[in-house]
């Protein structure tokens, strides 16, 4: 399996470039429309915004189809894999996500950030890193040589933790970070966001596998899908850098600043994962997603819950947007390394 070569679907493949667009677009737009965008701001439930929600929604169905719950009999042949994931997401990840952004936004950054805001960025931080990555992984695992059957297994074992460790941790944490959190409206994300799709997309999966064959719908179904995930995730970014246009516009900087305690704790949680999984003597075909799911996030339930929880405007909101403007360059550094350092 030495072809590293592998095709990359037109979206992905300028996924940096179209989320770059759709912020200038986004930005532009809040500047000009001014006052005009709070109109959409203002149509929320539960503090949800609903425009921003229902793309959220066409964000996370189509990934949700995906996931096969009759693959999760086979785990117990090669737990170690699955071993490794749980650890890394679960006990490791959320925190060493807090760790750093305690340090840069608190510490650091303290000449840059009123210290109530460095609270808002750390827990837009702590969302993000609380979400293990559910969609993009299947992406990241293809272009690694990954072992596809144990990425879906890996991705449903996390998409049931998410359930119910997701509300705790980030509770935990963002209690240290002296947070309030509004239960209710965490709790409506979580079943807006992942229950309700996972929900449809295994009834979907269930009637369409009987009705039409396994075949036709991965090959014809799924495929249709695919545009309709990115499209969404692309007007969310613009719908988010609208409201946040004005902000960008007097204080570029911050962009850059948030973006670097992100990209430092990325690559540090790969390398976690990438050696923990050498170590445990893992097939590079279940280590390489391993460290895949690690290193990225479910940006889409973080934008979702930072959004419910602290308003279409706030730093919090901002940091989890930064996070898909930095993952996929990030990611595609990491597949490549990945790639490089096959075994």
């Amino acid at each position: 399996m030495g072809n590293n070569k592998k095709p990359i679907g037109f979206f992905e493949k300028y996924l940096t470039l179209w989320v770059a667009i759709c912020i200038a677009a986004g930005i532009g737009i809040g500047s000009f429309a001014g006052d005009g965008i709070q109109v959409i701001a203002n149509m929320e439930i539960y503090k949800v915004n609903i425009p921003v929600a229902i793309l959220i929604w066409l964000m996370i169905y189509p990934m949700m189809l995906q996931v096969d719950f009759s693959s999760l009999k086979s785990i117990g042949k090669r737990p170690k894999g699955l071993l490794l994931t749980v650890v890394v997401n679960w006990l490791i990840k959320p925190f060493t996500m807090a760790f750093f952004a305690w340090i840069f936004f608190s510490k650091l950054y303290s000449a840059f950030i009123l210290p109530e805001q460095a609270g808002e960025y750390i827990a837009g931080a702590i969302l993000l890193g609380a979400a293990p990555c559910t969609a993009m992984v299947f992406v990241w695992s293809y272009l690694t040589d990954g072992d596809p059957n144990y990425t879906l297994v890996q991705v449903s074992v996390n998409d049931l933790i998410i359930l119910v460790a997701y509300i705790p941790i980030v509770g935990l944490l963002l209690g240290i970070t002296n947070i309030t959190i509004p239960y209710d409206t965490l709790v409506a994300s979580i079943v807006v966001f992942v229950v309700v799709p996972l929900f449809a997309g295994y009834i979907t999966h269930k009637m369409l596998i009987k009705r039409k064959g396994e075949v036709w719908f991965k090959n014809e179904f799924l495929p249709k899908f695919k545009p309709v995930s990115i499209i969404a995730l692309l007007l969310t970014l613009v719908l988010l850098f609208a409201f946040q246009g004005n902000i960008i516009v007097e204080n570029p900087l911050i962009i850059l600043l948030v973006a670097v305690p992100l990209v430092i704790q990325t690559y540090f949680i790969f390398f976690v994962a990438w050696f923990g999984g050498r170590k445990l003597k893992l097939p590079y075909a279940i280590c390489s997603p391993a460290a895949m799911i690690g290193a990225s996030n479910f940006f889409e339930l973080a934008v979702a819950v930072a959004i419910s929880l602290f308003g279409l405007k706030s730093p919090a909101a901002m940091v989890t947007v930064v996070g898909v403007l930095v993952e996929v360059p990030v990611m595609l550094s990491l597949v490549a390394l990945a790639n490089r350092w096959k075994y």
